[in-house]
């Protein structure tokens, strides 16, 4: 199939732990595990402070439909019922656990009974498991189709496109035989009769595990990608595996689409096996402040600052610290900001490496138009949103952006043209709120 490639930007790839297998560390003293680790509803918390908890154990369960439980990550004691801040400077419960040291697995663990279709989607929604690339978008709610008729091929997206982050790497070669038996669920509950793993051309290791994984299957097909950023996003992924256009504000399903993660396929086939659902991240640790990065396996809840003290500490002065990559991962407050489930990477960078460019005025050079994976105009986004005018943003289509950063990575004059984009993003909601309030 030849293609026109979208549009995106060439990044520095930094896969420096590509070839290093990941190390578990030991089990924290303590944990604080958010209760809201998805898109949608928080998870509602079940247990107090002073109940015994094991690893596995369920703490708290799905607040909706769009939600995901979450699940005690150490055996221990429940101390406290914590807020813990999170992006944007909202708040979440968090369930605060002393580890006991032993991580005994809960004894009522078991692998899902599975007999149709429904089961499967309810093994799906019991793993805990989202998007793991961070989009973290409940997996339960993508698989949940009903009509899977209209499912044309799924698409695991092992394109992991961001700079320093090499879980989905590590993914396809330490666990390859979950990826292999994730597809064979896909295959039997689901009905796909086509499965693509997009893979960029910038791995070849994992290009030829793949294959090789997949020799005997017609089902699954491995696709090389292109190294050009945002290649894991999903309408760009779908376009450059299928030639099919995601229209806006529809979904890949909408054109016959699924896209997964191949680390949320590995982590949903590991719990169908052993009934120990999501409980642990698979993280880089790596930035110009690391001293010895590494791939970690870590708890949830495990604090920032003791995931990246177990590589080694800091070298020098940290300046930022970020939860996933560089161009789509969101900046902590401080050190002691716990894993989440989205947390792919742990970046921390110096002082002279994190201190933003001082913007000058737009040149009108044209090369955010030019590298926007879109076809967007973020020079119109930022001008819109200085005239406070929303009917012009949402005339621009500010809803297709998705924030991926290429606009603002190739910008000669520093625009911060990612950070507009989403505060445009709340005027156009906060102005949608109040026609709609209005039109009452």
């Amino acid at each position: 199939m030849s293609l026109k490639l979208l549009s995106g930007v060439h990044i520095p790839h930094r896969k420096n732990t590509a070839e290093m297998p990941p190390v578990r560390m030991p089990p924290p003293a303590m944990v604080t595990i958010p209760l809201s680790m998805s898109i949608g509803r928080p998870a509602s918390c079940v247990v107090k402070p002073g109940d015994h908890v094991d690893v596995g154990q369920l703490i708290a369960e799905s607040g909706g439909y769009v939600s995901s439980p979450v699940f005690a990550s150490v055996s221990g004691t429940v101390k406290k019922i914590v807020p813990v801040l999170q992006f944007m400077g909202t708040s979440c419960q968090g369930v605060q656990i002393e580890s006991d040291g032993q991580m005994t697995p809960a004894p009522d663990l078991a692998p899902p009974e599975i007999t149709d279709y429904n089961s499967f989607i309810n093994a799906v929604r019991n793993s805990g498991v989202v998007g793991l690339g961070g989009a973290t978008f409940p997996t339960a709610v993508k698989l949940d189709v009903k009509d899977t008729s209209r499912i044309q091929e799924v698409i695991i997206n092992a394109a992991e496109c961001e700079g320093y982050i090499t879980v989905d790497n590590r993914t396809m070669l330490d666990r390859t035989d979950e990826v292999v038996a994730g597809c064979r669920l896909l295959e039997k509950w689901l009905d796909v009769k086509k499965i693509y793993i997009g893979i960029e051309d910038n791995k070849p290791s994992c290009i030829a595990k793949m294959t090789e994984a997949f020799a005997d299957d017609p089902c699954v097909e491995v696709r090389t990608l292109p190294s050009l950023y945002p290649q894991g996003g999903e309408k760009v992924l779908v376009y450059h595996v299928t030639g099919k256009i995601v229209p806006e504000g529809k979904l890949p399903l909408d054109v016959g689409s699924i896209v997964m993660n191949v680390t949320s396929l590995a982590s949903l086939a590991h719990y169908c096996a052993t009934g120990m659902p999501l409980v642990e991240r698979w993280i880089t640790v790596d930035g110009s402040a690391v001293k010895e990065p590494k791939n970690v396996i870590a708890p949830i809840g495990t604090s920032s600052r003791e995931v990246i003290e177990f590589a080694g500490g800091l070298k020098e002065e940290a300046g930022k610290l970020v939860q996933g990559g560089p161009m789509m991962g969101v900046a902590q407050c401080d050190l002691d900001a716990p894993v989440a489930k989205g947390t792919s990477a742990l970046l921390v960078f110096n002082r002279k490496d994190a201190r933003p460019a001082e913007p000058t005025a737009c040149i009108k050079c044209g090369g955010c138009i030019d590298h926007c994976p879109m076809n967007l105009m973020p020079m119109e986004f930022e001008r819109a949103y200085e005239k406070k005018d929303a009917p012009l943003l949402k005339k621009l289509k500010i809803g297709l952006c998705m924030e991926c950063g290429s606009c603002a990575f190739q910008c000669p004059a520093h625009r911060p043209l990612v950070q507009v984009n989403k505060l445009a993003k709340v005027l156009v909601r906060e102005y949608d709120a109040a026609q709609k309030e209005a039109a009452k």
